[in-house]
């Protein structure tokens, strides 16, 4: 979603504080979500933070169990400069529009579906590794609107939100959960759950988890998710 860099320093916590409550593990941070999807197709990660459609994926390869996720829902957003020429929807017809890559649900896939379903728009798709770079290419001048979640932008700095517009909002889904693979014994999943979820409850750590885009988090069920 965010930078290797960011993603470190945002996920480094919570891989402390699952080693302090018995669960040691080692963080792995891929450059682009394209990059990361070959991976966790493998099946190698015991844990996975990962967006609802790439569970979906993650569940028909190996039967990874969504854990947790945030009780906020995730909403894809169409952003253009504030000051720029773009005040409507159509006026996007035959330009680019950035994405963070093919695969990003609701940042990418599904904003695109929805664009072709009810704006029947072509535009050039370009896909920037990232909600980051998206945003970036539109400050730019090199595209015209990016894909991007609410989240994401919400970390964005004061002066790049200020200098954005949504001109577009899906409805929302289900966010990112965290999901396990079925190798992992049930007590060490409830070490994960439990250990997440205390730390959404203290008070001086509720930043930790607000970093991981989770701030309130709730189980998340295969089924109903």
């Amino acid at each position: 979603q965010l930078t290797p860099l960011e993603m470190t320093r945002n996920w480094a916590p919570v891989v402390r504080a699952l080693s302090d409550a018995g669960f040691p593990c080692e963080l792995v941070v891929y450059p682009s979500i394209s990059a990361f999807e070959p991976e966790f197709l493998r099946g190698r990660a015991d844990l996975l933070y990962l967006n609802p459609y790439h569970m979906v994926m993650a569940r028909k390869a190996h039967g990874y169990e969504p854990l947790l996720r945030d009780r906020r829902m995730l909403e894809g957003l169409l952003v253009v400069k504030k000051e720029g020429w773009i005040q409507d929807m159509v006026q996007l017809e035959a330009h680019r529009i950035s994405f963070p890559s093919p695969n990003a649900l609701a940042a990418s896939m599904y904003l695109r579906a929805l664009l072709q379903r009810e704006y029947r728009l072509r535009y050039d798709a370009h896909y920037a590794m990232n909600h980051r770079n998206a945003i970036r290419q539109v400050l730019a001048g090199d595209s015209a609107a990016a894909g991007a979640i609410r989240t994401t932008l919400e970390q964005e700095p004061a002066h790049v939100r200020q200098a954005l517009r949504v001109i577009y909002t899906t409805p929302g889904l289900p966010p990112h959960p965290v999901a396990v693979h079925p190798r992992v014994p049930a007590e060490l999943r409830a070490v994960v759950a439990q250990t997440l979820l205390g730390l959404a409850r203290e008070p001086a750590r509720q930043s930790v988890m607000a970093a991981i885009q989770m701030p309130d988090p709730v189980p998340a069920t295969y089924r109903g998710d």
